[in-house]
C-alpha cells in the first residue's frame, strides 16, 4: 500500500512531483491496477516507482511493462496542463481535487474491496472539500441502482425513497446514468436542506470534464453543489463501454448496501448487486409487477437472498450502525414510494387499472365505459399524477404514497 499522503494537491492548478508521478502511472498502457498496486507497495509513492528503476519493476510487472514504465506516455503533458487547468478553475461554490490512494481523504470503504482505484477525480462544494473532515459518509450511504427504461412507477420509487432516504441522514450513492440512477440523484437532492451534506454521490465512467448522458449537465451542476461527483477515470475520457461496469464496483464499495429498485436480468445493476454481495454489503431488492421486464432482475435477486423492500424501514433496521436514524423513522410507517398512505375512497378507474400497464381496451372491458369517457377519465388522473402513460397506448397507475 501507498504511504499517506497529505501534501497532495487538491484545490489549486500547482501539480507536484508526486501528482505528476500518479498521472504517469495511470496513463502508462498495460499497466492496470494490480500491478500499480504492487509497485506502490513496493515503492511507497508513486514518484518513489521511477527511483527504483527497472530491476525492482520486474519483482512486480511482465517484461513488456517494464518496457512501458521506462518511456513516457503519449499524453502524459497534455494530461498534466489539462489537469493543472481543471483542478485550478471550478465553477464558483465547487472545489475540484484528486485522492489518490493512501490519501488521508481516500475512502475507507473502498480500502476494503479487492480492486480500489487508484486515483479518484472529486468535485464537489467548497465547504465540504475544504473540509478535514471524512469526505465520502460510509457507513452512512446506501447505493441506489436500476434500470435505464423503468416503468413510471420504478421512477417514483426511486425518487421518493432517495428523497426519504436522504432526510434520515443516508447518502445516495448511483451511477448518474439516465432512468433510476438519475430519479435516485433528483430524490435525494430534494432532500439538500435538512440533510447534511454530500446528500449525494455520482460516481461516472468518463473523465469529470465530460458528461454523459449530455442531458445530466443541470444534474452534474446540482450534484457538485449538495454532494460530490467521483470518477477514477482521466480528463478526457469519453463514455466507453467497458467503464460502466467497472465503476459499479466503487458505487457499491462506498455503500454499505446496494438497492435495486427495477432492473432487467441482463441489467448492469445486478453486476453492481453481485458486487456488493461480493463486498461483503448487504443487498436489496423492490419487487414489482410479474409482467415487467423491468422486475425480473429484482425477482432474480430475491431468490438468490437479497431482502425485499417495502418500505424504508426495511432498509434502515438491516443496516448495521444506523440504529438512531431507524428510531428516527419508525414513527411513521413509510412506502416504498416514501410517504405513509392516506386511507381515501378509491376512484373507480383508478381500482380497475390495479398495478401493472394495461391497455385502454382492457379497460373499456373491466370497467364497461366507453373509450370517450375513459380517456376524459384517464387525462384528469394523468394530471393529478396518479396515472402514467406508457408507450404503446398502455396505462399504468401510480403510487406516491
Amino acid at each position: 500500500m501507498a504511504q499517506e499522503t497529505t501534501d497532495f494537491p487538491r484545490h489549486d492548478g500547482r501539480l507536484d512531483d508526486e501528482a505528476a508521478a500518479w498521472l504517469r502511472l495511470l496513463l502508462t498502457p498495460g499497466v492496470g491496477r494490480t500491478t500499480a498496486r504492487k509497485l506502490l507497495a513496493r515503492a511507497g509513492s508513486a514518484q518513489g516507482i521511477w527511483e527504483l528503476g527497472p530491476g525492482a519493476w520486474r519483482e512486480c510487472a511482465t517484461e513488456a511493462q517494464v518496457r512501458a514504465l521506462a518511456v513516457l506516455p503519449e499524453r502524459w503533458q497534455q494530461q498534466l496542463e489539462a489537469t493543472a487547468q481543471w483542478l485550478a478553475q471550478p465553477a464558483p461554490g465547487i472545489v475540484h481535487a484528486m485522492v489518490p490512494l493512501g490519501h488521508v481523504q481516500y475512502p475507507d470503504a473502498l480500502l476494503q474491496t479487492q480492486d480500489p482505484p487508484l486515483l479518484l477525480y472529486v468535485q464537489g462544494p467548497a465547504q465540504l472539500l475544504a473540509a478535514q473532515a471524512p469526505w465520502f459518509p460510509y457507513p452512512h450511504a446506501l447505493a441506489v441502482v436500476g434500470s435505464r427504461s423503468p416503468s413510471a412507477q420504478g421512477l417514483v420509487n426511486a425518487r421518493q425513497m432517495a428523497e426519504a432516504l436522504a432526510s434520515r441522514g443516508l447518502c445516495i450513492v448511483s451511477g448518474l446514468a439516465q432512468g433510476i440512477d438519475a430519479a435516485a440523484h433528483e430524490g435525494a437532492l430534494k432532500a439538500a436542506a435538512q440533510a447534511p451534506a454530500p446528500v449525494t454521490i455520482a460516481v461516472v465512467g468518463t473523465g469529470l470534464d465530460q458528461v454523459y448522458p449530455r442531458r445530466h449537465a443541470g444534474l452534474v451542476r446540482e450534484v457538485a453543489q449538495h454532494g460530490l461527483v467521483v470518477s477514477e477515470y482521466p480528463l478526457g475520457t469519453g463514455p466507453l463501454a467497458p467503464h460502466f461496469p467497472q465503476r459499479n464496483r466503487i458505487i457499491s464499495g462506498l455503500s454499505q448496501g446496494t438497492l435495486v429498485v427495477e432492473a432487467a436480468l441482463k441489467s448492469g445493476s445486478l453486476i453492481t448487486a453481485r458486487l456488493a454481495s461480493e463486498q461483503g454489503r448487504e443487498v436489496f431488492a423492490i419487487p414489482g409487477s410479474i409482467h415487467a421486464p423491468q422486475s425480473r432482475g429484482c425477482h432474480a435477486l430475491l431468490r438468490q437472498g437479497a431482502k425485499l423492500v417495502e418500505t424504508v424501514e426495511d432498509i434502515l433496521e438491516e443496516l448495521q450502525g444506523l440504529e438512531a436514524i431507524a428510531g428516527e423513522a419508525s414513527g411513521a410507517s413509510i412506502t416504498v414510494a416514501g410517504r405513509e398512505i392516506q386511507d381515501a375512497p378509491e376512484h373507480p378507474l383508478l381500482a380497475a387499472m390495479g398495478h401493472d400497464p394495461v391497455p385502454l381496451d382492457e379497460l373499456v372491458d373491466r370497467t364497461g365505459w366507453n373509450a370517450a369517457q375513459l380517456q376524459a377519465q384517464l387525462m384528469e388522473l394523468e394530471l393529478d399524477g396518479c396515472v402514467a402513460r406508457l408507450p404503446g397506448g398502455m396505462y399504468q397507475r401510480l403510487v406516491r404514497g
